[in-house]
Order: C-alpha cells, then structure tokens, then sequence
C-alpha cells in the first residue's frame, strides 16, 4: 500500500509539473508573437491616427516613407505616375527632399519633369512635389500632376497671342486707311479707293469678332439643352444661300444631292453655323467656274443611324502635313490666300467642336490638285428614325413615300477619289 501511495503520488506531482510547464511555455510563446519583430517594424510602421483615412481621400498622389527611406504607404496615383518601385521611392530629387526635412523638419517644395514610363512619347510629365514631416520620424510627399494644367495653360496663351495678333491687322489697317483719307481729303478718287480698303478691312474685323464669340459659346454651351429635330435640307438650303453672293461671283456652280427628308437632333443655330462655315470655305478656296457639291445620306452605325453631310469641292486640295493641323484655331494653310479670302482660321475650329459636343465627328479627304471633301458625321434624331420606318403607331403602314422618291436635289457626280 505504501509503495502504491508513492506512485500515486508521483504521478500527481510530475502531472502538476507538466501542467506548469505547458502554461508557461503557451504564456512565452503568446509573448512571443505579440513582441516587435525587427521585420514587422521596417514593413508595418503604425501611422498616426486619421492619416490613413485623410490619404485615401487626397487627390494628389501620396507616399509616406519612414527613417530607412522605405515606402510605408503609397497611394494608387504614386504607382502609375512611377514614383514607387520595389517599395522604394524612384525619384532622386523628391528622395533628397524627403532626406533634408527628416533632417532639419523644414517643409519643401518643387516642380519637376518626369519622364513618362512605357509610352514611347518624349514629352515628359509636369509635378509639384511638396515634403513634410509626419510625427518624429516619418515624411510624406505629396505630388501634383500639373501636365493637363500647364498644357491648358499653353492653350490659353497662344489663343490669346494669336486673338492679339488677328485682331492688331485689320484694326492697324483701319488706321492708317483713315489717315490716308484725311490726307487725300481734296482727291475723290483716293478717298473713294480708301473708304473702299476701310469697308473690307471693318468686314474683316467684324467677321473675326463675330467668330471668336461663335467660338467660344460651342465651347462653352451645351447644345443639346436646346436640341430639336432639325431638317439637313433646310440647313444645306441656308448654307447654300449664305455662300450664293461669292459663288456667284466666282461663276461657281453650287449643288445640293443625296437623300431627302433626314434629320439631325441638336442645336439649330450652332449646326447651322458649322455646315454653313464648310460651304463657305468651299467656295472661296475654288477657282472660278468650278462645282461646289452638297450631299447627305444614313450610313448604318454600332451605337445608331449616323446622318452623313459631304461637302465637295474641286480647289486646290490640302497637303497631307496640313490635313493634321487645318482643325486647329487660327491654322490657315495658306495665310496670304486667307487674307484674299477674307479668312479668320476660325471656321474649322468651330465646325470641329460642334460635331464634337453633337456627339459627332468631322473628317477631310484631299489630294493636292483635286479638291477636297468635308464630312460632317452626326447622329440622326431618334423620333424622325421611328416615323421614317414606314409604320404607324397601330402598325398600318404609312402613307409616305421612300426618301430617294421624293428627293428635289439635283444630283451630283461622286468625286474621283473617295475619300
């Protein structure tokens, strides 16, 4: 029994020490976890409360980087504008401002060129890059893509040069015309001649003013506020009648085509404008006793019907190393010849952001020698589309003859060369 009493008891005491020993082993172990790692401190520094939020909701591209200059957070914008690469900051010159205000905690700030990655393009990306401390002993860097708002910027300059320049011409030449008139103020016949100068130089300046307003209400105006249906026989009969003075002139023969009863949804006044602008250039880049052509037609698209207006003419035709720049304001290809033509360098400009904001385009085919074709491509308004179809509400037909049945344009031949 003694000897039975004694083994019992020894297992008792070795199961207590077993115990203890487990507790304690599971105690440091869990200790274990919870202490630092000199890992977890260099990949997953705490940031001070509310910065992560605030982060996450800046426009500007943002990295946080800590006393090893290693990246503790970045935002998407710094990954694709190529300032983080392998957890690093890849820009030497923010790397060195990140340096200096660790050092010294002076905020810092600069502009800088970056390269683009991965276009191929040689222009480089414009960045305002701002440094400043976050708590003992990390920095962030804030960055700025600046790109978009100096290209604006140099827009906006060469509008305003070019806008300076148009306007300077014919307002110098009004003045000197006018002293040239007091001059010869006992000559008829010079005063005659001037006052003449002075009529087409105030026809000039009023044409570039009244431009320069169109332009800018297309840029600015949203025409599809004011949409409704609008006929293209009555928008190629109004741009025929504007031109009708100088074609007729010129013995230009001008000529309406393709099919009847389409229509356009948009604004009136602004599709007016523009079909009216090609028809004009039309004919006052045509040698005399040639053909101005007009023609509309549907052409089937993915996103619905489009309503294409081709206007042809048998000018001089356009180079191909100007076709990439004619849409351009105040781009004249050649300017002594718009000067003759009274030409602002406007009238594209305009015809391209009223296709533009019509959810439309505008497209040039020409060859040097054979003339030029114009094609404003828009889309057809829905309502007209579904009565045009042939079928009533109730599903009768409709009493309506086919478009090509009752077109009164007289036809005109296809360019040559299609474009």
């Amino acid at each position: 029994m003694d000897v039975n009493a004694a083994v019992a008891a020894a297992a008792a005491i070795a199961g207590v020490c077993t115990g203890v020993i487990a507790m304690l082993a599971f105690r440091w172990s869990e200790r274990d976890l919870k202490r630092p790692t000199r890992t977890s401190l260099h990949t997953d520094p705490v940031l001070p409360p509310g910065v992560d939020t605030v982060l996450s909701v800046l426009r500007s591209s943002a990295v946080v980087l800590d006393e090893a200059d290693s990246v503790v957070k970045a935002s998407s914008a710094a990954y694709a504008l190529g300032l983080v690469r392998g957890g690093k900051l890849a820009v030497e010159p923010m790397l060195q401002m990140a340096r200096d205000t660790r050092r010294d905690g002076e905020i810092r700030q600069v502009e800088l060129d970056l390269p683009r990655r991965g276009t191929g393009r040689g222009d480089a990306l414009a960045v305002s890059a701002r440094v400043a401390p976050l708590g003992s002993r990390l920095v962030l860097l804030l960055v700025e893509d600046l790109t978009e708002a100096r290209r604006i910027e140099a827009v906006r300059r060469d509008f305003v040069a070019n806008v300076s320049h148009e306007l300077k011409t014919p307002v110098g030449a009004l003045s000197l015309l006018s002293e040239a008139v007091m001059d010869a103020s006992d000559e008829p016949e010079a005063v005659e001649r001037f006052a003449g100068r002075m009529q087409i130089e105030a026809t000039r300046l009023t044409s570039l003013v009244q431009e320069l307003i169109d332009l800018s209400r297309v840029q600015n105006d949203d025409p599809l506020e004011d949409a409704e249906p609008v006929r293209v026989d009555e928008l190629v009969a109004e741009a025929i009648d504007r031109s009708r003075h100088q074609a007729s002139h010129k013995q230009i023969t001008m000529a309406a085509g393709g099919t009847a009863d389409l229509q356009i949804w948009g604004n009136r006044g602004q599709l007016a404008a523009a079909l009216g602008n090609l028809v004009e250039n039309a004919v006052n880049y045509s040698p005399a006793r040639t053909r101005v052509g007009i023609a509309a037609r549907r052409v089937s698209a993915p996103g619905g019907d489009l309503i294409e207006v081709a206007v042809t003419d048998q000018g001089i035709g356009i180079s191909d190393k100007d076709k990439e720049r004619i849409f351009e304001r105040f781009y004249r290809v050649d300017p002594a010849r718009s000067r003759a033509t009274g030409g602002t360098g406007l009238g594209l400009a305009i015809v391209k952001h009223v296709a533009a904001s019509h959810g439309g385009e505008v497209t040039v085919w020409s060859s040097e020698g054979q003339g030029s074709t114009f094609t404003l491509r828009l889309p057809e308004a829905a309502a007209h589309r579904d009565r045009g179809s042939g079928h009533r509400g109730d599903g009768s037909e409709a009493d309506t003859a086919r478009p090509e049945e009752t077109t009164s344009y007289e036809p005109i031949p296809a360019p040559e060369v299609l474009p």
